[in-house]
This record gives structure tokens, C-alpha cells and sequence, in this order.
């Protein structure tokens, strides 16, 4: 019977023994920086979701500045995608002196509502920037046909989506990540579904652009440290272009190895847990739930609820009170045009509905090891307080 007193987190890593041996036998291999592990790494991630290539790095934020640098934007070209994701989304755009123009998202799913994009496109817009917003799939096929109507480069931040899948017209079930734009990237966080304790992940298809991409995670160098280990003559590197300190260490490539074994059971309780969610909370009068369009199946990464006007508690409220009574929450998608450092941003149009998630959403529990006595815990908690 789950315990009424214990602490209950919104969110928690699956780690275990073989993550740890893992972890051992690249510490005591000798080599612990990007390495054999990282390329195994990155070849069993691309396999599983069935992408040509894959590059990792040290985290999703720094996927998604490598995904934008392999576009060349310029200073004043613009980006559309959503103040409605967590800050590296519009920060990556920045990165690159481009702009970010924000487009609203939907209420039921967080993701960018496609019926915007074209009204946003202006003579400077260079790219679509969308989100698979915790782990939810966007209307991808929708988007993927206006930026190839526009001659507009498509990236996919997927950064919560590993194991979610889309079914686009006609065709079968394919997991988020195989790219039908240009790049896609993810997040190795430990609340993501893997974790390599942080990390990130840029998938595509262009041989030659996954290339440059390999060479600006590690400062541009010509040859990698690989090549130079493994060469019978001395060589020396180049660095063909300004590059950055993007490695992932080979101690997380063998631990990510092991999540990636462990990703199907992973989802499946995602599932099921996200499941009981809706099956229980649907009839709250006071509550919005996520909704998974026909096309998406997330893997739920987060589950989240929203808050109607006629709630009884604001959404500080209502996190305080579960708080009080050991039930940890987090604030849903935030908005990265009422953040400080976006404040010289003008927006060229209002986005209410972005600012209704920031405004009431709530993230409840959901990891593959939370207990159904402490799910209940918190179902019965959360329906007693909007009593």
C-alpha cells in the first residue's frame, strides 16, 4: 500500500545496475571522452528510429544550436516557431542572430498551430522551427506541407518526443526523430524518457550537413580524435570554421546505450500511467486534458493538466496545496515572451492561448516507476482540492 507521508516526485530517471556497468567498463577503458561508446551510441539511436544519421552532443539546447548553425541564418533573417516551449527553443534561434517569430499553439496538444504559419511568413522568414511539445506530436504533415509550399527549411525540436510517433497521410506509424524535415534534435535531460544524465541528440538525413555537424561539436577540428588515435602517421587537425565544445563524454554514450534497450518498456508505462489519468480525471469539470490527435502517439513525457476559469485555486494555489501535502508539481510549458531577457522582442501578433498554458497548466507525476496506490494518491488529492 503506498505510503500517504512519502514525497511523491513529479518526475524521476530510470537508472539502473546495467546503466552502471556500463558506465564502469567506459571508465575503465581508458577512454572517457567522445569516443567508441558515443559512435556506438550514435548509430543503435539512428537504427532505432530509423534515421540516416544521428550526432550527439552535450545537451538538447546544444542539438538545437547545431540544427540552426547547419541553416547559415544570417542577422535579421527570421525563424518561425513558439514562445510556448522551454526557453532553449526561441534561445537556440538567438544563438545564431537570427529572429524568432512566434506563432500560438493549440490548447489541447501545446503544439504550434499550423493554421498561423502562413500569416507569420514574411520576405525574411528562413525556417520553420516546431516543437513536439512534451512529447506530444505537432501536426507535422500540416507544417511539412506549408514550409516545402514556402521552399522554407523544416526543423523539429523533439527534445521530450524520443519513442512518440506520428502517422502521416496514408502512410504507417513512424517514430518522431526519422526526419521528414530537414533536422530534428533531442534532449538527454534526466526528465526526459532516457537520460545520459544530460545530453542531446541531432538526427537527419543530408550526409555532408551531419558531417559539418560532427566537426562544430568538437570546435570544427578537420580530423577526429578517433582519426588521429587510430592513424599510423602524424597528422595535424585544421579547424575549418568557428566551432564550440559540443562533446558528449563516452561514459554517457554507454549510458545512453543502455536506456535506448530500455526505451519500449519505458513508454509502454508512460502509456499505461498517462492512461489512468485520463480514464479518472475526464469527468472534472474544472480540468482540460491533453488530447492526442488521430495522427500522434505521444509517449508522454509529461502529463498535464489545465485549469478552467471556474477552477476554485489559481494554478500557485493549487501546486502549494499538493506541495503541502507531499505531492510534487511543476508549472507547464512556459512562454519565452514574458521572460526578461525577450522583453526587446516585440510580438507581431497576441498569443493567448500561449499564455492560458503558461497561466494554468499544471505537470502531475508520471514516471515509469510511480506506483498506481501513489498515482491514486494524487488523483484523489487533486479531485479533493477542486472540490
Amino acid at each position: 500500500m503506498a505510503d500517504k507521508n512519502e514525497p511523491i516526485p513529479v518526475a524521476r530517471p530510470t537508472l539502473g545496475e546495467e546503466e552502471a556497468a556500463a558506465a564502469r567498463r567506459a571508465i575503465l577503458s581508458g577512454w572517457v571522452v567522445q569516443g567508441p561508446e558515443v559512435a556506438a551510441f550514435e548509430k543503435e539511436f539512428a537504427a532505432l528510429i530509423g534515421a540516416p544519421g544521428a550526432v550527439a552532443c552535450s545537451s538538447g539546447t546544444a542539438a538545437l544550436h547545431l540544427a540552426l548553425l547547419a541553416l547559415d541564418l544570417k542577422p535579421n533573417d527570421e525563424v518561425i516557431t513558439v514562445s510556448s516551449s522551454f526557453i532553449a527553443t526561441a534561445n537556440a534561434v538567438r544563438y545564431v542572430g537570427a529572429t524568432p517569430v512566434f506563432v500560438d499553439v493549440e490548447l489541447e496538444t501545446g503544439n504550434m498551430d499550423a493554421n498561423l504559419i502562413e500569416a507569420a511568413i514574411t520576405p525574411r522568414t528562413r525556417a520553420i522551427l516546431t516543437v513536439h511539445q512534451l512529447g506530444l506530436p505537432c501536426d507535422l504533415g500540416r507544417i511539412l506541407a506549408i514550409a516545402q509550399r514556402h521552399k522554407l527549411p523544416l526543423v523539429e525540436d523533439a527534445a521530450c518526443a524520443i519513442g512518440s510517433e506520428i502517422r502521416l497521410a496514408g502512410g504507417d506509424w513512424e517514430p518522431i526523430g526519422r526526419p521528414r524535415g530537414l533536422l530534428a534534435t533531442f534532449s538527454f535531460h534526466p526528465r526526459k524518457v532516457i537520460t545520459t544524465g544530460d545530453g542531446g541528440m541531432v538526427t537527419g538525413g543530408d550526409p555532408e550537413i551531419m558531417a559539418r555537424l560532427a566537426r562544430l561539436r568538437t570546435h570544427a577540428m578537420s580530423l577526429s580524435t578517433a582519426e588521429r588515435h587510430g592513424s599510423a602517421k602524424v597528422r595535424f587537425e585544421q579547424y575549418l570554421e568557428v566551432g564550440y565544445n559540443y562533446r558528449l563524454s563516452d561514459i554517457q554514450g554507454a549510458v545512453g546505450r543502455e536506456q535506448l534497450k530500455r526505451l519500449p518498456g519505458l513508454v509502454a508505462a508512460r502509456r499505461r500511467l498517462a492512461a489512468r489519468y485520463r480514464e479518472t480525471l475526464a469527468g472534472n469539470p474544472h480540468l482540460t486534458l491533453p488530447r492526442e490527435p488521430d495522427f500522434a502517439r505521444s509517449n508522454w513525457q509529461s502529463f498535464w493538466i489545465i485549469l478552467q476559469d471556474d477552477a476554485p485555486l489559481s494554478q500557485v494555489e493549487l501546486m502549494q496545496t499538493l506541495l503541502a501535502r507531499g505531492i510534487q508539481t511543476r508549472r507547464g510549458v512556459m512562454c519565452a515572451h514574458r521572460e526578461p531577457a525577450y522583453r526587446d522582442l516585440p510580438l507581431r501578433r497576441p498569443l493567448p492561448v500561449s499564455e492560458i498554458i503558461e497561466d494554468r497548466s499544471v505537470i502531475l507525476p508520471l514516471y515509469p516507476e510511480l506506483t498506481e496506490g501513489d498515482q491514486d494518491r494524487v488523483i484523489a488529492t487533486l479531485t479533493e482540492i477542486l472540490r
